[in-house]
Parts: structure tokens; C-alpha cells; sequence
């Protein structure tokens, strides 16, 4: 089925490529489709259920500053999925996913019933639909017009435009949060890093228009909490749309030097700080940046089972050497579901390096989130597997991930970003302005 989608698609591509949808296809936003592209219907099979407009509105039981309690918390898991059968489930699984249980024959995946959680504000759904008209790809593919706000191209033609529909995602308008990250080796050491961080999109703003944005997607801030050692060292990005056009900016605050140095490049396959060489730049957040080093390739939609509503893992007072297990996360905290992503392949362009000369993306059909990455090095080999582990964030509303991993089967180890069990919830209206986000200001907090 996905093969014969595909070859579909592609023909409409090449028919399409420079063609915008009309008017008739964005219509059927908020109709046949969801307010974001996804198809509203359910499957045949009946095993995904129609989209009613997701988690929209808190459960009865929170209260503002709570850790999101679990709306889905009586589901049951259906059914597990472990090594012993894997080929009972492997056409719907990512190839990392199965390598993973492959080579872990104590991992498993509950799976439990599906739940279209996503859901947006209504201005974003209202963006969308204006947008499906109007937004166009400019400077070969490195940059978005037209748009200041929803998703660009809900009925993506190609993968460039849906690798761009997650990176335009909305994700609130500012937050302030604190989260752990940690590189667990092979041995199953690891060292927590706590890092305070601030965001501040311009992109998606209420009231924001094109001209208002100055090639600018958002401005983000960290600061290091703890251990002591590393405590008061902090970072400031510009993040730019067309980062072809103009770099992000970034800065960096050394505590021992007491001093803030721009740094020359923080994109592409720049290693991350404190990842033990885990992760690259344009890694975070499942993938981001300029989109110029890569092939893209829209495969199709299939039916797979990725991770969904990981409120479990994301509970208040959930020790982290609990969630951090010796090879994995700890699968009894991790719920996947069965949904339809759109799948897209990047291969690097001749000319470039990059450690992932290919990746897979799993992206989401409710929300554009990225859900799962199968990474490849450049001898074609599945080097590693990146997992996004979201939630919907309904006192928003916004569907987002609240535990991300790397996978790096070489060197058996992983990597963890986004642990909040003990720290303050996510502030989402936090008082931010973007003069918070410049190099004098990450110098005034530095002294």
C-alpha cells in the first residue's frame, strides 16, 4: 500500500512541483481533514479512531503549575511488543525501533489504545487554512514566505515542505522551564545536567504578520543550573527561518572565563555541548535548521506504532534513576500507539558531511511533531534511532514532546533531554521580551 501511495505521490509531485494548493484541496481543512491536515476519519480496521478535536481542554483534575495528570490514565495496554515477536509487528515499526528490541531482549512496547490527543488554538487552525494557499518555499527550499503564523503547507507536496511543517509547529508563545538531560554510556553511568531555559517565538505570536518577523523563527536561552561545577554557564540563539540567508546567531557565557564569545557555527553537524558527542545541532528537537545539506523525499503515510501521550513518564516525583535504565529508557514509564505519520527520507547531498548521512522521519499527521528517527551513517549502516515522547499540553493547547532520546547502537548508549519530574512545570506565560535574548543580556546575568 505505501509503495503504491508512493508512486502516486510522486507523479503528483511532478506535476505539482511549482503549483500551489487551490482553493477546492484547502477547503477541505476543518472538513474532511483536520483543521492541520491530518485525515479526520478513522481506519478501516477501526484500531485508529476518528480525530473529534483532541485534548483541547484540561481534565477536571489539574490545576495550573501540575504536571499534566494522565487524561488516558484507565487505558489498559492492548497488547506488548518484544523481541519474541517482533515479526508479528515489524511492518509497522520504524527500523531503529526494531533493531532497538532487536538488540535488547528486556525492552517492550505497551501498546495502548490510540488517542488523537493534538490539538491547537483556534487562531492556528485559522492561520493554517490561510495559509494552505498562500505559502510558498523561497531560496530552493532554505526558507518559507507568505506565512506568519500555523502550519505552511498542510497538504504537503513534497518533503521539504512537511520537513518544514514540524519546524513551524506551534509550541505556545514563550515558556520558561527547567529539565535534566543525561548521556547514560554503556556501562549504564550517567551524570544529570539541569538547565533552566527560555524560549520566546516570534513566529505564530498572536498578531504577528510576515513583515513583522525579520527572518526570525524564535529566540532561546539556557542557562546551567547544576552540577555546581558547571552551574551559571548559559547560551542565547537567534534562530533565523532562512539560515542560508543568515546563520543563527549564538552565544556562549563561559562561567570560568566570565566572559560571552559568539560562536562561529552552531548548526548542522556541530556537536551539541554536554551530549558526549551524542547528538548534533541540528538534532534538537528531532530535527531543525537550514534544510540545504539534505535530499528530501516524500514517501507517504503509513499506519505505525510510535510513541503518543507519554504522560507516564513525564509525572511529578518519578526519580530519574528510575526512568534512566542501563540500555534504555525505562519501558514501563513509555506508551505508543498506532498512528498514520507521514514517512520522509533525507540524504545528504553530495559535497557535505554530516554524521546521519540518512534519517527517516516519522512525522505526526495531527500535529507535525516529529515522532521517531531511524539514523544511518554513511556506509548505509542504522547507526541509531531518535525517539520524541510528547504529550498534549492542553492548559495551552499544544502537542508537544516532553522526553526526547537518542539511540547510538555503536557505542551502546544513549541520550535523554527534557526530564521535569522534579522541577517546576513549564511556565507558558512567562513574562519574556526578545531584549532577554541578546549578548549583553546573557552578560548582565553572567556577573
Amino acid at each position: 500500500m505505501l509503495r503504491t501511495f508512493s508512486i502516486l505521490l510522486l507523479a503528483t509531485c511532478a506535476l505539482q512541483a511549482n503549483a500551489s494548493v487551490d482553493s477546492a484541496q484547502a477547503a477541505r481543512l476543518g472538513q474532511d481533514l483536520t483543521p492541520l491536515g491530518g485525515e479526520r476519519a478513522g481506519n478501516a480496521a477501526g484500531t485508529i479512531p476518528a480525530w473529534d478535536g483532541g485534548m483541547a481542554q484540561p481534565p477536571a483534575n489539574y490545576q495550573p503549575g501540575m504536571h499534566h495528570p494522565d487524561p488516558y490514565s484507565a487505558d489498559a495496554p492492548l497488547y506488548q511488543v518484544n523481541s519474541q515477536n517482533l515479526a508479528q509487528h515489524q511492518a509497522q515499526l520504524p527500523d531503529g525501533l526494531k533493531l532497538l528490541l532487536e538488540k535488547n531482549p528486556d525492552y517492550f512496547l505497551n501498546v495502548f489504545p490510540t488517542r488523537r490527543s493534538a490539538a491547537a488554538p483556534q487562531r492556528i487552525y485559522d492561520a493554517t487554512r490561510f495559509n494552505a494557499e498562500r505559502a510558498e518555499l523561497i531560496s530552493g527550499g532554505n526558507g518559507v514566505e507568505g506565512v506568519a503564523s500555523g502550519i505552511p503547507f498542510p497538504l504537503p507536496q513534497t518533503g521539504q515542505e512537511a520537513i518544514w511543517n514540524h519546524i513551524m509547529r506551534y509550541r505556545g508563545d514563550q515558556i520558561r522551564f527547567v529539565t535534566n538531560q543525561a548521556a547514560v554510556l554503556s556501562s549504564g553511568a550517567f551524570n544529570l545536567l539541569k538547565l533552566e531555559r527560555e524560549i520566546y517565538f516570534v513566529y505564530g505570536r498572536d498578531g504577528v504578520s510576515p513583515q513583522d518577523l525579520d527572518n526570525t523563527l524564535f529566540f532561546y536561552k539556557y542557562k546551567v543550573v547544576a552540577p555546581s561545577k558547571l552551574s551559571g554557564s548559559a547560551l542565547v540563539i537567534q534562530e533565523t527561518f532562512d539560515q542560508v540567508l543568515a546563520i543563527r546567531k549564538a552565544w556562549r557565557f563561559n562561567r570560568g572565563e566570565r566572559r560571552v564569545r559568539r560562536l562561529p557555527m552552531l548548526a548542522y553537524d556541530s556537536l551539541q555541548p554536554d551530549t558526549n558527542g551524542m547528538a548534533t545541532a541540528d538534532q534538537v528537537d528531532s530535527y531543525n535548521g537550514a534544510p540545504d545539506r539534505y535530499e528530501w523525499t516524500l514517501v507517504g503515510k503509513q499506519e505505525m506504532l510510535v510513541p503518543y501521550n507519554s504522560y507516564a513518564v513525564h509525572q511529578k516525583g518519578i526519580a530519574y534513576d528510575t526512568i534512566l535504565h542501563s540500555n534504555t529508557v525505562n519501558p514501563e514509564l513509555l506508551r505508543y500507539e498506532l498512528h498514520r505519520v507521514w514517512i520522509v527520507d533525507a540524504d545528504l547531498r553530495k559535497g557535505f558531511s554530516h554524521p546521519n548521512a540518512k534519517r527517516r522521519f516519522y512525522i505526526d499527521e495531527d500535529s507535525w511533531q516529529i515522532l521517531a528517527v531511524d539514523l544511518y551513517d554513511k556506509t548505509g549502516t542504522l547507526s541509531g534511532l531518535q525517539e520524541s515522547h510528547p504529550i498534549s499540553y492542553y492548559d495551552v493547547p499544544m502537542f508537544g514532546s516532553t522526553l526526547e532520546t537518542i539511540y547510538d547502537f555503536k557505542g551502546k548508549r544513549y541520550f535523554v533531554d527534557g526530564m521535569d519530574n522534579n522541577e517546576p512545570m513549564y511556565d507558558f506565560n512567562a513574562k519574556l521580551h526578545p531584549r532577554d535574548f541578546t549578548p549583553q543580556a546573557l552578560r548582565r546575568e553572567g556577573n
